[in-house]
């Protein structure tokens, strides 16, 4: 599975506890991406490997819904600060469609996120490797 992990800054800290708590389960076999300064901060705090994209405003969430539009993302976790005025608001709205679209699981919040990594570790995200399987412009045979 393809996972992104992306963070406004009050909510950095938030997620590199949620990563740690669920470590063991990010380390089986995904591939893991993520902004710039976030997945800086979870590879600081765990022994995960994380391919990172630019900050969010620098165009790092486009970067990721760039994978989201050519269907090579399986699940974002996207803690969203709903408090704080984002300067990049039209990139996440962007992104957040982009989601919609293809089908993508997202979380934007911690609740959510839990639920989806415990649906994670019970193998529900298994149609993804489906999706793959069958990509548009794949040989079938």
């Amino acid at each position: 599975m393809n996972i992104a992990f992306i963070a406004h800054d009050r909510k950095k800290e938030e997620m590199v506890n949620f990563v740690i708590a669920y470590e063991p389960v990010f380390s089986q076999q995904h591939t893991l991406y993520s902004t710039g300064t976030t997945g800086t901060r979870i590879m600081e705090q765990t022994s995960l490997k994380i391919h990172r994209f630019m900050s969010g405003p620098l165009g790092g969430d486009q970067q990721i819904g760039a994978m989201v539009a050519q269907n090579e993302m399986d699940l974002i976790i996207f803690l969203r600060d709903p408090l704080m005025a984002q300067p990049h608001e039209p990139d996440i709205i962007a992104l957040l469609r982009l989601c919609d679209v293809q089908g993508i699981p997202v979380a934007t919040n911690v609740a959510t996120a839990e639920l989806l990594v415990k649906a994670l570790q019970r193998g529900d995200f298994a149609w993804r490797e489906l999706v793959h399987k069958y990509k548009p412009g794949e040989d079938l045979a």
